[in-house]
């Protein structure tokens, strides 16, 4: 049966669009060059990726070598919970987009939302979030109450107005924030993708990619959606992805594409297959996946093939395409995928400022309805007392400022402008204004490793041969002696001779140990022992011979590698540094090129010798190995070798005895380097072959495989290594890391570090970045499996009193389940704690215990979309703009670019915003408590009869146009320079204690009110007691000139608005006296009596309070006084 063969545009080949010639296809959005389509044919790295990673019996290789063979695995459909509680479902689709004839809506659509709020919900919401405070709901009814005749007081526009205003400034607030998100976030969905279609590729946006769709993704391309990996470049199948946005992992991931679709001759292709793909329920297990991808027909053989399905053969959201391009099949999209499950929803915070207002509000009611009580006790609750008691209870509600909610939000977004205009913190963004404050009264920091601390970017600082030791900055002295070995062993002067080494490999062993000997068996080591493959491939030269024969030679090229671990690519940059590169590798070869031989004119223009060795074993890295090994054999001398690297823990047993490989591993670890040892042992062909009868044997075990494998190493080639040298490596900081840290340890704030890496990377970065000081114990706890481990190792913690504990997530899990309180308690006392192998989810489980079990704010902060659940459940979110995308800057309350830039952040702006808020706050509810109690005095005065005393514009135009400007002024008040915040940040530890806005402090003002408001009504009454008529002017003038006074008291640190404030707020009241002549007599104003006796009111007053805070600074004077 015949085929109808589709147009074929195979990789590194175009297809124009119908009706044109210039070289461009049509997208559904836009034309696409096709300069941009296309994905370059180049020589594959033969599978060298998946031998550098797995042995050669591993699943994924077996897979991988037996793609001819049809697969058939039983698969039941399940189900699992998602993260909001919905019960998902599994899926199977049809393999060819052509065939989806279902609706595509009925899947998520792959959108990011970090908005709050929709059009339905706004209203609700906001209306819900503003009237569970107290203040809120009581002033709402009190509003209310006007509309009944009997408790009417004054005019309704007084009550009505204020809150009206209130409630709208809120709701422009939060729609302007939502507004930024939702706008933000369209960003982010709008990114443009390659989806193939039938008629070539289309650039779509992220938005409108479905399931079932076929995407193409190129080189260092963000994944948008989570699918199965059909295809790839490399003709092995196999491609890396970088995780460290999904799971924190540093280390790439191998991934294999389905071996059918990878045979095929090119991507358009897979329109000629028709069959399904099966995928189970989505869940947040980012290391699971189970699925089947059955062709029907379609295959060049015409059989039909079920091929299982593992979590290698997908391409999670949010992670990053490593190496070469691959094709998609997109299986979940939107809420759907692994990295939105892992992904909390964006809450409403409410800061601690607000939830301390709060509660005041609810003293100051219980202070109203007692004034109110006394009065119509007083009075003998004559008639229908409980009407007297509601209108006392409206006229004193002046008690609870209504304006304060105004001050404070105005307050919270000029802070929010000053932290966006700050040029010490370029970049900084502010997404949710609401609770700047929170940044003065952080106590935790939880911080992400990768991205945030480091930036994965690995680098080898040090190699150590026991008799010297090399840095960056002596690398050219160890190109000097692989030049010297190298010449010697040449012995030829002509360069063409030296092209030719006929003696390079010779002399290994031990009879002549030279320094330059030791220094090339050191780098000839390093540069072999690794799974790392060159990107860029060295070409060699037409008249070089082959690599089979001799030696050959290889024209210099830059050059890039990819492998699963930064740390292996550190070493093989720093071998390529000082003149060996790896020039090529394969399943069974690996070839070095020979720079140092060249003059350093000539290196990466001219030509230099090769060397190719056979691979005849690898060993992988593992986790509970903890080393690396790998057996080879250089063509040129015929010589086998087994070199190993790993942690010194386990290859001090393995390598010779030697005294000096403890002490220099102690002194790099003390620095923060990341430590291997290295060694090697020359093998027989006698020595080999017993080893690989045992190894084969073992691998035909069926029973304890890896053990016996591991055994079988352990046997015949792990024993008597020479020590050839120790190498340290640093994942290199972020700019002004351990200074950033440092003082945030000295403002009394608690750094946590959060990560998803392995316990040796982060305890080397907790290490390098001084969150363990020099001297502190690092405890390890891991591998806690149950409730009596974990109570011993609660035991040894608590007996270790000051250290660092470093802590797996396995163990983390196990802890919070059986001692929680217990662990919480050891764990938050201690001054660092490090907590790794943590999933997104777990991250922001750790947040919420610690915010339940301490009561104190936590803040959290981090760059990827593995910390986005950790950002939102903490108190105040810190994102910062990482290179792998912005999801972490998006969904945070905080956006700055750099880990550097929080300690300004907290020291100065946050401890401003909340010691200016604390004011501001004390100020307004100060300014309605003096009027209340001049209110109180009036009425006794007056038979205790509820009349006003103050109505109309006269209360209005009080907490507005006569003193709001002067007392908001006070949000640019100082007492201290940002030079000495941050010189000193212990300043900032004392904000923490919560002194600035306290219960203590409310009763002082409370005090300092009733004072005031009495002295100034019975003054008032006493002085003019023959201008009786006249008490309304001449009492609320004291009023206003004596809070105007108080601000002047109150200022530390004058700017010229405040100046300019309150002058202009007393000019307005002036002329108010001239345009309200219903409430002042002018030309009782005007006379010198009314003068004379007003000052000397305000004086009463005021004065006494002065003296009392001068007295004050002087004996007990705080803290900030001592440094200005």
């Amino acid at each position: 049966m015949s085929k109808r063969r589709l147009p074929t545009a195979r990789m590194g080949d175009y297809m124009p669009a119908p009706g044109r010639s210039d070289g461009r296809f049509v997208g559904d959005e836009e034309e696409i060059p096709m300069h941009r389509l296309s994905i370059n044919s180049r020589r594959s790295i033969d599978s060298a990726g998946m031998s550098s990673t797995f042995s050669i019996d591993t699943p994924l290789m077996a897979a991988a070598s037996d793609m001819d063979e049809p697969h058939s695995r039983i698969t039941m459909p399940h189900t699992h919970l998602d993260s909001g509680g919905k019960r998902g479902k599994a899926r199977t689709e049809p393999l060819n987009p052509q065939d989806n004839a279902f609706k595509k809506s009925r899947y998520p659509a792959n959108v990011v939302s970090n908005n709050k709020y929709n059009i339905i919900t706004f209203l609700p919401l906001v209306l819900f979030e503003q009237f569970k405070f107290f203040f809120n709901m009581y002033f709402l009814l009190v509003a209310l109450s006007q509309f009944v005749p009997q408790l009417r007081i004054g005019y309704l526009f007084t009550y009505v107005g204020p809150l009206v205003f209130v409630l709208a400034v809120t709701m422009a607030k939060e729609w302007h924030d939502d507004y930024a998100r939702r706008k933000r976030d369209g960003e982010a969905n709008s990114q443009r993708y390659l989806r193939l279609t039938v008629d070539g590729p289309m650039a779509v946006s992220s938005s409108k990619i479905r399931v079932g769709d076929l995407v193409l993704i190129e080189k260092n391309q963000r994944v948008p959606a989570d699918m199965v990996l059909l295809r790839t470049t490399e003709s092995s199948g196999a491609c890396f992805v970088r995780t460290d946005q999904l799971d924190g992992e540093t280390d790439w991931k191998l991934r294999i594409a389905v071996p059918p679709t990878q045979k095929l001759d090119d991507s358009l292709d897979l329109f000629l297959l028709h069959g399904s793909v099966y995928a189970d329920a989505p869940h947040k297990d980012i290391y699971d996946f189970v699925g089947n991808l059955v062709i029907d027909s379609g295959l060049p053989d015409a059989q039909a093939v079920t091929v299982p399905l593992g979590v290698e053969n997908t391409m999670w959201a949010n992670t990053t395409l490593a190496s070469g391009s691959a094709v998609g099949y997109v299986v979940y999209t939107g809420r759907d995928t692994r990295a939105a499950m892992n992904t909390g929803h964006a809450k409403t915070k409410v800061g601690i400022l607000d939830t301390e207002v709060n509660r005041l509000s609810k003293i100051l009611f219980v202070v109203t309805l007692g004034l109110s009580l006394a009065m119509v006790a007083l009075d003998g609750f004559k008639a229908v007392w409980y009407i007297t008691l509601f209108r006392f209870l409206i006229l004193f509600s002046s008690i609870i400022p209504i304006s304060l909610r105004v001050n404070l939000d105005m307050g919270k977004s000029f802070y929010s402008m000053m932290i966006e205009r700050d040029r010490e913190i370029p970049g900084a963004v502010v997404r949710n204004s609401m609770i700047p404050e929170e940044l003065g009264r952080i106590e935790y920091c939880l911080t992400d490793k990768t991205g945030t601390l480091t930036c994965n970017e690995m680098e080898l600082k040090r190699v150590h041969m026991g008799v010297m030791a090399y840095t960056l900055e002596t690398s050219d002295e160890v190109t000097r002696h692989l030049r010297a070995n190298l010449k010697d062993r040449v012995g030829a002067e002509d360069p063409e001779e030296t092209r030719q080494p006929s003696a390079l490999a010779k002399g290994h062993g031990k009879a002549r140990r030279d320094m330059p000997q030791r220094v090339f068996d050191m780098v000839e080591s390093l540069a072999l022992c690794h799974n790392v493959t060159p990107a860029e491939e060295s070409a060699p030269a037409a008249d070089s011979r082959t690599h089979d024969d001799r030696a050959g030679v290889a024209v210099s090229k830059p050059m890039s590698y990819q492998a699963s671990s930064p740390d292996e690519v550190a070493i093989v940059k720093w071998t390529e540094h000082v003149g060996v590169v790896l020039a090529e590798r394969t399943l069974s070869t690996i070839t070095l090129r020979l720079d140092a031989l060249l003059p350093e004119e000539q290196r990466g223009h001219g030509t230099a010798p090769l060397l190719t060795y056979d691979i005849l074993q690898v060993f992988p890295f593992t986790s509970e190995s903890k080393r690396m090994g790998i057996v080879v054999q250089s063509r040129l001398s015929g010589d086998m070798y087994f070199i190993q690297k790993g942690a010194d823990a386990v290859m001090t047993r393995i390598v010779e005895y030697n005294d000096w490989l403890d002490e220099e591993c102690g002194n790099m670890a003390r620095d923060g380097l990341r430590t291997l040892v290295v060694g090697r042992k020359r093998l027989s062909r006698q020595a080999y072959a017993r080893f690989e009868q045992a190894y084969s044997q073992a691998r035909a075990s069926v029973v304890g495989r890896a053990e016996a494998m591991q055994q079988a190493v352990a046997d015949h080639l792990e024993s008597d290594l020479e020590l050839l040298g120790l190498t340290g490596v640093e994942d290199r900081l972020q700019d002004h890391v351990r200074t950033t840290l440092e003082l945030l340890g000295n403002a009394g704030v608690r750094v946590w570090m959060l990560t998803g890496d392995k316990v040796e990377t982060a305890t080397c970065v907790a290490v390098s970045a001084r969150l363990v000081r020099r001297g502190q114990l690092v405890h390890v706890i891991s591998g806690l499996r149950s409730a009596s481990e974990v109570s011993a190792a609660l035991e040894t913690l608590r007996t270790l009193g000051d250290c660092c504990v470093v802590i797996d997530g396995d163990s983390l899990q196990v802890a919070l389940d059986f001692y929680r309180d217990e662990f919480v308690r050891i764990a938050a006392a201690l001054p660092a704690v490090v907590c790794c192998r943590c999933s997104p989810t777990q991250k922001a489980d750790v947040v919420r215990v610690l915010q339940q079990h301490t009561g104190k704010r936590v803040l959290a902060v981090g760059d990827g979309g593995n910390d986005v659940s950790m950002i939102q459940a903490a108190d105040v979110g810190v994102g910062l703009v990482g290179l792998e995308g912005r999801q972490a800057s998006l969904a945070a309350d905080f956006s700055v670019d750099q880990f550097s830039y929080l300690a300004r952040l907290l020291l100065w702006h946050g401890r401003n915003s909340y010691k200016r808020s604390a004011k501001l706050a004390q100020f307004v509810i100060h300014r309605g408590l003096i009027i209340s109690i001049m209110q109180v005095v009036f009425s006794a005065l007056f038979y205790f009869a509820p009349i006003a005393l103050f109505q109309g514009m006269l209360l209005v135009g009080y907490t507005t146009v006569y003193t709001m400007a002067p007392v908001f002024s006070l949000v640019l008040d100082r007492d201290v320079s940002d030079e000495i915040a941050m010189l000193y940040p212990e300043l900032y530890a004392e904000l923490t204690k919560g002194r600035a806005l306290s219960l203590k402090t409310f009763f002082i003002w409370l005090l300092i009110s009733i004072y005031q408001g009495g002295a100034l009504m019975m003054l008032a009454v006493w002085l003019f007691d023959t201008d009786f008529i006249h008490v309304v002017s001449i009492s609320f003038t004291g009023l206003v000139l004596n809070e105007l006074l108080m601000v002047a008291l109150e200022i530390r640190t004058w700017h010229r608005w405040m100046i300019w404030s309150i002058l202009g707020s007393l000019a307005i009241y002036v002329a108010s006296i001239w345009v309200l002549p219903a409430y002042f007599d002018v030309m009782f104003i005007l006379s010198a009596a009314f003068v004379w006796k007003t000052v000397v009111i305000t004086a009463v007053s005021a004065v006494p309070l002065y003296i009392i805070k001068v007295i004050r600074r002087i004996y007990a004077p705080p803290a900030y006084a001592k440094l200005t």
